[in-house]
């Protein structure tokens, strides 16, 4: 099973989302890592047969997806980021209401959305509308929705927003035991989401493929450029005005450990660090660690 991804592009009339995007997903977990405005959500859109390509093609299994149609739509499940839904319906009316629409009988649908809403924790709130839901919960019958015809292609946007710690361990969970025999793409600036679970990984900037591969070959691009040293807590503040600081620990003796990225130590005292699948999207991204700027936490 294959979803080739052709040299897409998608154009607006001032603006280029996507740009020549080519990749190749095969079954199992695939990170899609790229700060807000990457092109994430055009792309997937573009997957989903939502937007049309300005330039490119999607193939599955070596067959171009617009003339697949129906058949392409049958293998495909799809999470985007903000996912409407009738204010009135229940938890339980609305994956019957979504299984009609992806054509399941009505043996299959009892018997789905009783699984379903087990696996997304919701059995509890199925009669429920899902209106009076919290917004984690609410995620849960997006996700519910989206597996509801068992998808050979699953992709999910930003699927953790709203779920608690324990929420989003469980979802990560689920997503290992589905993909094993389905393509799973997952869309997120939390590299955490998908570290531990994604086959491989993309990284995505300014609508443009950056680099894609295991967290393993992926940490390679930053091998020599992480490092650690040990600060007094006055000198940190200038430290990250200059330095693309990723990390602060305060330390027993009232030091500070600091963890930062540069092609060559720039401290006295600096050591090599092991690097992380997160400090190869710093690399890529310095605006999402605030790179030379001051950073305040309250």
């Amino acid at each position: 099973m294959e979803l080739t991804l052709s040299h897409l592009c998608r154009r607006y009339r001032d603006k280029t989302a996507v740009a020549d995007f080519s990749a190749t997903l095969t079954p199992g977990v695939w990170g899609l890592l790229g700060a807000n405005g990457a092109g994430k959500t055009t792309l997937m859109k573009m997957i989903a047969g939502i937007l049309e390509p300005s330039g490119g093609q999607i193939l599955f299994n070596g067959k171009p997806a617009e003339k697949l149609g129906e058949a392409y739509r049958k293998v495909f499940g799809w999470l985007p980021q903000d996912f409407g839904f009738p204010p009135e319906f229940t938890v339980r009316e609305y994956l019957i209401y979504v299984a009609v629409l992806k054509g399941l009988d009505r043996e299959q649908t009892v018997a789905r959305i009783r699984e379903l809403l087990d696996e997304v924790s919701l059995t509890e709130v199925a009669n429920r509308k899902i209106a009076k839901l919290s917004g984690g919960m609410r995620r849960r019958v997006g996700i519910a929705q989206a597996l509801l015809n068992d998808p050979e292609i699953l992709i999910l946007d930003e699927p953790t927003a709203g779920l608690d710690p324990g929420e989003r361990v469980r979802f990560r969970n689920l997503l290992s035991e589905l993909a094993q025999d389905r393509i799973v793409l997952i869309s997120t600036h939390i590299v955490s989401d998908v570290e531990y679970i994604a086959t491989r990984h993309l990284l995505m900037k300014d609508g443009r493929l950056m680099a894609s591969g295991t967290a393993q070959e992926l940490t390679e691009l930053v091998c020599g450029k992480v490092w650690t040293c040990r600060q007094k807590p006055e000198q940190v503040p200038a430290l990250e005005n200059r330095l693309q600081i990723i990390g602060l620990h305060n330390e027993e003796d009232g030091s500070v450990t600091v963890r930062y990225l540069a092609s060559a130590p720039a401290v006295s005292g600096s050591c090599p660090a092991a690097a992380r699948l997160e400090d190869v999207y710093l690399w890529l991204f310095p605006e999402s660690a605030g790179c030379g700027k001051r950073r305040r936490f309250s």
